[in-house]
């Protein structure tokens, strides 16, 4: 049956049988393994050059094997390769699925309606259209029981919870997407290998301004609690991104560095607050205060209580 499939049908099988088993065997997350190890892609063309490689050594062999056939033999070779490939299954489905009929058969079904020769053929509606029929219907029931009668959920509610879930899986993309950050979205990073990052950034580009302590020189102190642009994280990062004032103080660093080596840099020179520089410069802007540090609560003296007096002690004096 196989030799008699042509060439032009085992070729795709056997191409997306071998891509289909390598999909499954090789974990490749979310997307295709063909697509996450380009080596697949190479593997894959390889695959179907063999099997072109193969059709075209069978024919080879087959056209040997013809020339040593006798002519009887030749004869009946070429009528039974004359046997046009029919997909028999595929052919029986099709027609219980359809249910037409053959031309020789449509005398069965033929009405006695004529117009000007034109005769009407009573067909029955195809079963795979009243079976999606019976579905939909099915469906019917079940939506109006459910939304309308039993009322598990709305539509309101249905969005609400998505836009929930959406949000936890926007902030869990983010801890796994740092690159992502901006001025708005930035926090102080606090694991040990961002510090490290921030500190080699620092020490490449911050030092000849601003010393490796952070005490100052052409660039202002970053050990007091005085900043120019603001303090904080945003500030600081946005500082870093967008540069100093116009005409003077530091250049915008957002062409050189990505967002996650500013947020790095960033949270490595708040690690300078409130440390004691070698020779530190003095302060210059104004002393940031968080705007959402929480307040302080504001004690309120309690009022000295009146000692009582003694009625016995009064009377004696």
């Amino acid at each position: 049956m196989l030799t008699r499939t042509p060439w032009w049908i085992r070729i795709p099988v056997l191409f997306f049988l071998v891509f289909g088993l390598m999909e499954y065997f090789i974990d490749s997350g979310e997307q295709p393994a063909f697509m996450t190890y380009p080596i697949t892609q190479f593997f894959l063309v390889l695959v179907l050059l063999l099997l072109i490689a193969i059709e075209l050594i069978l024919k080879a062999i087959e056209n040997v094997m013809f020339q040593t056939l006798s002519k009887e033999a030749k004869e009946r070779y070429l009528a039974d390769k004359e046997k046009r490939w029919e997909w028999t299954w595929g052919k029986a489905v099709y027609a219980k699925m359809t249910r037409t009929k053959r031309i020789e058969e449509e005398a069965e079904i033929i009405l006695d309606h004529n117009y000007d020769g034109i005769r009407e053929l009573d067909n029955v509606l195809p079963p795979w259209w009243v079976y999606m029929f019976y579905a939909t219907i099915i469906f019917g029931v079940g939506y109006l029981v459910r939304f309308h009668v039993v009322g598990d959920y709305t539509q309101s509610l249905e969005y609400d919870q998505e836009v929930a879930q959406a949000k936890l899986d926007i902030e869990a993309y983010k801890k796994t997407a740092k690159n992502l950050v901006d001025v708005n979205t930035v926090e102080v990073l606090t694991d040990a290998s961002d510090l490290s990052a921030g500190q080699k950034i620092f020490e490449v580009n911050c030092v000849a301004c601003h010393m490796a302590d952070g005490g100052g020189g052409i660039g202002p102190n970053l050990t007091d609690a005085h900043w120019i642009l603001g303090g904080g994280i945003k500030n600081v990062f946005n500082t870093i991104s967008e540069g100093g004032r116009d005409g003077k103080g530091m250049v915008a660093w957002k062409q050189s560095l990505k967002p996650l080596e500013m947020a790095q840099v960033a949270s490595y020179v708040l690690q300078f607050q409130g440390t004691t520089a070698t020779n530190p410069k003095a302060p210059e802007g104004e002393v940031w205060i968080n705007p959402d540090a929480p307040k302080a609560e504001e004690v309120v003296p309690e009022a000295p209580k009146e000692q009582a007096s003694d009625s016995t002690t009064v009377a004696m004096n």
